[in-house]
């Protein structure tokens, strides 16, 4: 096997379950941290508050402001049966209803979970003033949908769904009775700002707003990107070689600001961290041959995997990623496969917290 291995089961590895983190930590910056530096041959094992020991004056690090909406819902289809509907992207509203003009009209596509497939043109109540109606089923398993919606005056699609959906958690943790109120808040990063992904950027969950002060009271320039995170993020490899994987389209957005930043830090020989595997993405999708990036917003495709040749990171901030997943694809092209799997199995045996409720790892090439 080599580290360029291009077969789906050698990225695999041994974990028991209950290593993974169903709460998080109560205090975000005192996580595990593993820290592993690719011109060392030892892993250091700190806290996640020690990161600002890592982080050097010139220093820029780039975090993912993308806000996490609340996208799971749960109703009642007409006949009285249970029905839930996980939304894969934030509405696009449409319109006001008809004659009604206090009733609003929102489009969306939905994974639909129920005993009975509904019929289309069925309504689903999720409130009072709240429907789903179903307007087609797709061969995927897929469904369009218009949410038709009273808000009280001034309030938001946004509000709307604050009341009455539930956080989308990763599939591996458990909340038999949906999410509760801390999830609310803590699957969500401090610095979140921009509404629109179904899963949080992980590894900004550490971050507190005392850690942010810190570094940046070390002369660390913080720039901002946006990537939504989509439904795909969770979707299995099932190509034996990992090559023929087809990565998901997801919406990034870089400011100029950050931009400037890039080529400002580059220029003047300090190191890019880049916080979560989508900062990652979206700072590589957008670098030219010297590794600057240019402002813009799009759609991200982009599938790291190893042999990959990063142009402008040089450093990642992340957590530990499941087995076979695309994520562990793109920090094996970081930092080699072996490399990886070994600090995985050091993590491990030390009783780190795995995914997305989990500990952290730094990895260092610079």
């Amino acid at each position: 096997m080599t580290d360029h291995s291009y077969l789906l089961d050698d990225y695999d590895y041994d974990l028991p379950a209950d290593q993974i983190a169903q709460f998080p930590e109560p205090q975000r910056d005192r996580s595990r941290l593993l820290v592993l530096a690719t011109g060392s041959t030892s892993i250091a094992h700190r806290r996640f508050a020690d990161l600002v020991d890592y982080l050097h004056a010139g220093d820029l690090l780039v975090i993912n402001t993308t806000k996490v909406f609340p996208a799971r819902l749960l109703g009642n289809k007409q006949t009285g049966g249970k029905i839930e509907l996980f939304l894969l992207a934030f509405p696009q509203i449409s319109s006001t209803n008809g004659a009604d003009s206090s009733w609003r009209k929102a489009t969306a596509t939905a994974l639909i979970k129920s005993a009975k497939r509904p019929k289309i043109g069925s309504l689903i109540h999720l409130g009072p003033r709240f429907l789903v109606q179903i307007d087609d089923m797709h061969a995927d398993g897929t469904a369009k949908v218009t949410l038709q919606y009273q808000p009280e005056p001034g309030q938001t699609l946004e509000q709307v769904l604050d009341d009455h959906g539930q956080m989308p958690l990763p599939p591996y943790i458990s909340r038999p009775d949906g999410s509760l109120g801390e999830d609310r808040h803590r699957y969500q990063t401090r610095y979140a700002r921009h509404t629109g992904s179904v899963a949080a950027p992980t590894a900004g969950l550490h971050f507190s707003d005392e850690l942010m002060t810190a570094i940046r009271s070390k002369g660390v320039t913080i720039a901002t990107i946006v990537l939504h995170v989509g439904y795909g993020t969770f979707a299995p490899v099932h190509s034996e070689d990992i090559r023929n994987h087809v990565l998901h389209r997801e919406y990034v957005a870089i400011p100029a600001e950050t931009a400037e930043a890039v080529r400002q830090v580059k220029q003047g020989g300090g190191r890019i961290w880049a916080v979560g595997t989508t900062t990652v993405r979206t700072l590589e999708f957008a670098a030219d041959r010297q590794g600057y990036v240019q402002a813009g917003s799009g759609e991200c495709d982009l599938f790291i995997y190893p042999g990959y040749r990063f142009r402008t990171v040089d450093n990642i901030i992340t957590n530990f990623h499941l087995p076979k997943s695309s994520l562990l694809f793109l920090v094996s092209a970081l930092a080699g496969r072996e490399r990886i799997l070994t600090a995985y199995q050091e993590a491990v045996a030390a009783g780190y917290r795995f995914f997305s409720y989990g500990d952290a790892m730094a990895i260092i090439t610079k």
